[in-house]
Order: structure tokens, then sequence, then C-alpha cells
């Protein structure tokens, strides 16, 4: 099984985001260099209905990618929040995928007092989950 390293400072950062819209579906990027994640990117979701999905900001996801590229980052990951849904890729989530060489994180908020977070691999709308080791 693939293995994502995910350092606890953005760790931290993606629960934090996620703890403070607890109704809606948080999304960012992370970047990093030869596969490793260093930065986290919050983009605000412009989904029309966010309690259920996200969709990134247009204008925000390019100047991201784009401030990513001037660093010398690559995108390593996706992430996003289901407030009310388990730590699993949605059927939109499938569909929507189309960065495969990226990981997708999914923070589950759906548990009393426990943050769930788990990281997949989508490609072709299908999901294969990876492990996740806090470093």
């Amino acid at each position: 099984m693939d293995t994502f390293t995910l350092p606890r400072p953005l760790v931290n950062t993606i629960l934090n985001q996620a703890q403070q819209s607890p109704d809606k579906e948080i999304c960012g990027l992370i970047g990093g260099r030869d596969g490793r994640a260093e930065h986290c990117y919050p983009i605000d979701n412009a989904a029309l209905d966010r309690t259920r999905r996200f969709q990134m900001d247009p204008r925000a996801q390019i100047e991201t990618m784009r401030h990513m590229r001037d660093k010398g980052e690559a995108l390593i990951a996706i992430y996003h929040s289901h407030p009310r849904a388990p730590a699993l890729p949605s059927v939109t989530d499938l569909s929507e995928a189309s960065y495969p060489e990226a990981v997708y994180l999914i923070v589950s908020l759906n548990t009393i007092g426990v943050l769930e977070m788990a990281a997949f691999r989508i490609k072709d709308r299908r999901a294969e989950e990876i492990a996740l080791q806090l470093a």
C-alpha cells in the first residue's frame, strides 16, 4: 500500500479550518517538492451547496497553482471536508477528481469529538485508500 506523509503543522491547519466551518465543506491545495507536503493553501469553497460539496473558487485555485509553480512547488494533495459524512470519497468526489497524480485528503466531522482524516488516490472514478502517516 502506498503511504502519504503529512507534517503535523499541515494536519493542524486543515483540521482547524474544518472546525471553523463545521457546517460547510472546506477545501484547499497542498504544495511541496519531491513528493513531500510542505505548504497548505486554503481556498474558498465556491459551490452553490457548500454543505454537501466543494468546488474551489476557480480564480483562487489558478492563482494558488501559479504561486506554487513560482515557488518551485508541485501539487501534492487536494483536501476537503465532509461535515456530515465519513472520510470516504463521494460519488461527486470520484466523478470530479481530475488530478490523478495528487493525493486526495478527506476530513470527516461526522463523529462527535473526533476528527477523521483519510487519504486516497483517485483515477478513472475509482478510489484507492492509501496509508496516512503523520510526521
